[in-house]
């Protein structure tokens, strides 16, 4: 009959807890290490689409080159046939020669005048050239952060990064010119705080206005607005609630920020160039009495109302914009951020 010692045993003892805890470790790195790659994805399909999008862009700035008045007519064609041309190779070339195209797009781009451009295609082209720039960032993030932990010298001689492809980091020119940065001379740079406000069905409540300029066009909007001196993003969030809602609320309670989006546009006369950042919220349904309105926001909220993904797609049918862009499948995420127990990582929306 075979015995053991004390010392046998609890060596044997630590060396399966030391097995155990070595299996415990590798598979959570190996899920970290999955939802990482996932990350990673998801940050390159956010950067295709800003991509993609510039690239049209760039042909309806290519159409309004070609037109009168633009400059010489042999000049306005050639710029707008090179446009079109590396828009359209942009959307085509693969991954492996991306980045050079889009450089030569972007060089394309910051040589256009943009004061021979229409003032609403100068915003489109400036806020798609900031959400590129935007994609990129929270893309290469993503690759370090993977990159950090897949080249540790225990995940590589586990193998635990599998035969998932190793993630590449996207290296485009970041100009700071007028296309790229604003588009024109912008009058306002502001970050906003803003909140996705939601009841008990997952319905959120949007504010209906215009531009004080142009009455005749009406947009859906969510809670929120500029961050003032010495404010944190919390407290610009609540102190906007309460000022266009008449609700108070505690910043602790908010989730977020669970999306970033950079946008520029013109209203009441300035063309204004806003970072926002959004939080999730669930409060009980009641009914929004505004508390405290500037003058202009006196003169350009015109109505609230809850909505669901319905009616927010019957305002797009219409022709009414809701902002942020296709909100009406932003709800649920919105809805799981508001009922999570921790903040979710932000990712960037149009």
């Amino acid at each position: 009959m075979i015995t053991f010692s004390a010392t046998t045993v609890l060596v044997l003892a630590l060396i399966a807890a030391l097995v155990v805890a070595l299996g415990v470790w590798a598979y959570s790195t190996a899920n970290r290490l999955d939802r990482l790659h996932v990350r990673t994805d998801l940050a390159w399909h956010a950067l295709e689409a800003a991509l993609a999008r510039r690239a049209v862009v760039a042909r309806a700035v290519a159409v309004s080159l070609a037109g009168p008045g633009a400059g010489p007519a042999a000049d306005r064609g050639e710029s707008a046939r090179r446009l079109t041309a590396l828009a359209d190779r942009a959307e085509r070339t693969g991954r492996e020669d991306r980045e050079t195209v889009e450089n030569q797009l972007a060089a394309a781009l910051s040589a256009v005048d943009i004061t021979r451009l229409p003032t609403q295609q100068v915003a489109e082209l400036a806020d798609a050239e900031a959400r590129v720039l935007i994609a990129r960032r929270f893309h290469n993030d993503a690759v370090r952060d993977t990159l950090a932990l897949r080249t540790r010298r225990p995940v590589r001689w586990l193998h635990l990064g599998g035969t998932a492809p190793v993630p590449t980091y996207f290296e485009i020119a970041e100009r700071a010119t007028p296309a790229a940065s604003t588009g024109l001379v912008v009058d306002t740079t502001r970050v906003s705080a803003r909140l996705a406000l939601l009841d008990e069905q997952d319905r959120i409540l949007l504010m209906r206005g215009h531009d004080p300029l142009a009455p005749e066009v009406s947009f859906w909007f969510t809670v929120g607005g500029g961050v003032e001196p010495g404010e944190s993003l919390r407290e610009a969030a609540v102190r906007e609630l309460y000022e266009e809602t008449g609700l108070t609320a505690d910043p602790a309670a908010l989730r977020g920020p669970i999306w970033r989006r950079v946008a520029v546009f013109p209203f009441n006369g300035d063309l204004i160039r806003s970072e926002e950042l959004f939080f999730a919220l669930r409060v009980p349904r009641f009914e929004p009495a505004a508390a405290d309105l500037t003058y202009v926001e006196q003169r350009s909220i015109t109505g609230n109302r809850w909505c669901g993904p319905d009616d927010i797609r019957a305002y797009v049918a219409a022709g009414e914009m809701v902002y942020p862009y296709q909100l009406d499948e932003l709800l649920a995420e919105a809805a799981g951020a508001a009922d999570a127990a921790v903040d979710p990582e932000v990712r960037s929306i149009r």
